[in-house]
């Protein structure tokens, strides 16, 4: 893999992970469009990596004030007081996707790797994104989430194994669906993809080290965690004034360019 190429796709990972524009479908189309090889599992985990660097290092205050809250002990790192089973809440909110992942995911990843089938979830999960933040009450916060409001976001979270979903994007349709500001919700997506992110990349850190961490690797780790850093940063800040509404018409025009390219080819 050539170094311009990693750079591409970290900036992809980086970006897609956190905004709700779906990583694995711009990861699938991308070298589909350009006509790369696939970039093998090695590169993957990499990318992963990134995020995990990037999700970890943007909400450490917020996950030391969590383990306080776990352990009874006084919050001084973070500005957001989290209740007691906060942990547990985002525990059970794995679930889900950790089972279906471990379950499904190298079906999915041979199955429904199709344009097609990017198109149609581009478009579907962008139109019910698109529906929640038009009728999103917008008034519940981060640490207000119950058992069976983490529970259902991890639940859609579960979806986010189909390319073109967005587990961002599912997730905070899932958070505005339940009452939670633009803001609340993106937290919550974010802080419980970490664990699903940081488990994935335990899982498969084996396959990293077997295939050799070269240069095509490091570039990939650094472009994704730097990149993904920003994202969160930038969507937190994007949507305490401006809505989500404008990454449905982002994903639908892709969707309509990637017909044009199916058909024209």
């Amino acid at each position: 893999m050539e170094i311009f190429q990693a750079v591409v796709l970290g900036l992809i990972q980086g970006l897609g992970e956190f905004l709700p524009i779906s990583s694995s479908g711009h990861l699938v189309l991308v070298p589909w469009v350009f006509g790369w090889e696939d970039q093998g599992l090695s590169f993957d985990v990499a990318l992963h990596f990134g995020t995990l660097i990037a999700v970890i290092g943007f909400f450490w205050k917020e996950w030391l004030a969590i383990f306080c809250a776990f352990l009874g002990i006084k919050n001084d790192f973070c500005e957001e007081e989290y209740p007691a089973n906060f942990l547990l809440l985002l525990i059970a909110g794995t679930i889900p996707g950790a089972v279906l992942g471990f379950l499904f995911e190298e079906k999915v990843e041979t199955i429904l790797r199709s344009p097609w089938i990017i198109v149609m979830t581009l478009t579907l999960f962008g139109g019910l994104l698109y529906l929640a933040d038009l009728r999103a009450k917008l008034s519940k916060e981060t640490n207000t989430i119950t058992l069976k409001g983490m529970f259902l976001i991890g639940c859609a979270q579960a979806l986010a194994l189909i390319p073109g979903t967005s587990r961002s994007g599912v997730t905070i349709t899932a958070g505005l669906a339940l009452g939670f500001t633009r803001k609340s919700a993106a937290k919550l997506s974010f802080l419980l993809s970490t664990p699903i992110i940081f488990g994935a990349t335990i899982y498969k850190l084996k396959d990293l080290f077997a295939s050799g961490v070269g240069a095509p690797e490091i570039v990939g780790i650094l472009v994704s965690a730097i990149s993904g850093f920003l994202a969160i940063a930038g969507l937190l800040k994007f949507v305490e004034k401006v809505s989500y509404k404008v990454f449905f018409w982002y994903r639908f025009a892709l969707a309509i360019v990637i017909v044009l390219l199916i058909l024209g080819r």
